[in-house]
């Protein structure tokens, strides 16, 4: 019956989702008290700390779109610079609404505004999926290696036993079982919707093609030293976007660097999971390793409430900016 109504199975895959960040921040936030929220923010923020880290967003987001660009001009395609960027702004705001909806998103806007073959960009980004994904791979094996034991405490606080594999599933506590269960299915959800729209496209040959000349544009890039700096510029500014953040709040400003460099990790890999900007996921994991390296229960969830929001409130911003100039 669904799948004569596309539009209701839609609905309900994005239900699904927003449904379940929902639920993850109401378990988590269901004690907490949110007029503090108002407190720290007008009374003992540091703002300027939060100010200087807005920069670091927008050049993110710029590397990708002159990233992007890169790899679409071996291609024959030649984006303007100006819409290669604003189509990643664009498509960062449309994931707050639609989660994963972005990677279609700003293939839509090259395809509309510069007539860059649609097939073509969408291949592109599957490699830049793929190089993104290798490079927090190898900075994920080198954080834990550095950081074992802190990662060992965050298994066994989440519920989870590495040193008997056969006894990982029985470990789970009834709660952390259940947002960890729930993040599971949702990613594996949204794989398999992202799956499904990939093989809409592939009906077409033609199309296919194009996907296929987009995933191996990586070969043909003409300046690979701009292209790695690129590739590793954007999570040295997506990681200043979010260290900065710590020097907002007394309890966070004293922490170490190597805390900031895990938080960062449990993070993006807590993302993955398909709620708007990771909303619920995020907060769980980053909340949970602030408390293993010593910061308070109440601390640690004043830190993930206020800096997710401020920091998904600029990617909504940047995402207006860059439809208006688009227009």
């Amino acid at each position: 019956m669904l799948k004569k109504h596309p539009y209701i199975r839609k609905t309900l895959n994005v239900s699904m989702s927003i449904l379940l960040g929902v639920a993850i921040l109401y378990w988590m936030y269901r004690d907490f008290d949110f007029r503090m929220v108002e407190h720290t923010l007008l009374h003992e923020m540091n703002w300027w700390w939060m100010l200087a880290s807005f920069p670091f967003c927008v050049i993110a987001q710029a590397f990708r779109g002159l990233r992007w660009k890169q790899l679409l001009e071996p291609l024959g395609e030649k984006p303007s610079t100006a819409t290669s960027i604003r189509s990643i702004y664009v498509s960062y705001a449309a994931s707050l609404l639609v989660p994963r909806v972005g990677e279609f998103t700003r293939c839509g806007v090259l395809a509309k505004k510069d007539g860059v073959s649609f097939p073509k960009a969408l291949g592109t980004v599957v490699t830049e999926r793929v190089i993104d994904s290798l490079i927090i791979l190898l900075i994920v094996m080198l954080v834990i290696l550095m950081q074992l034991p802190v990662f060992l405490r965050f298994f066994s606080k989440t519920g989870t036993r590495l040193d008997d594999i056969t006894q990982v599933l029985s470990q789970f506590s009834s709660t952390g079982y259940l947002v960890i269960a729930l993040c599971l299915l949702a990613t594996l959800l949204g794989a398999y919707i992202f799956r499904k729209k990939l093989a809409f496209y592939d009906r077409v040959k033609a199309t296919v093609h194009g996907v296929l000349s987009g995933v191996m544009s990586v070969r043909s890039v003409s300046n690979v030293p701009l292209f790695l700096f690129y590739s590793f510029g954007i999570w040295v500014a997506y990681f200043l976007h979010f260290y900065l953040t710590f020097f907002c709040f007394e309890a966070t400003a004293g922490l170490s660097l190597t805390c900031v460099i895990v938080c960062f990790i449990v993070g993006c890999v807590a993302v993955v999971v398909p709620t708007p900007n990771g909303a619920g996921p995020w907060h769980f994991a980053v909340k949970t390793m602030l408390i293993l390296y010593g910061l308070g229960d109440a601390n640690a969830l004043m830190f993930v409430i206020i800096v997710h929001s401020v920091q998904t409130l600029m990617v909504a911003l940047l995402g207006i900016y860059g439809l208006l100039k688009l227009q």
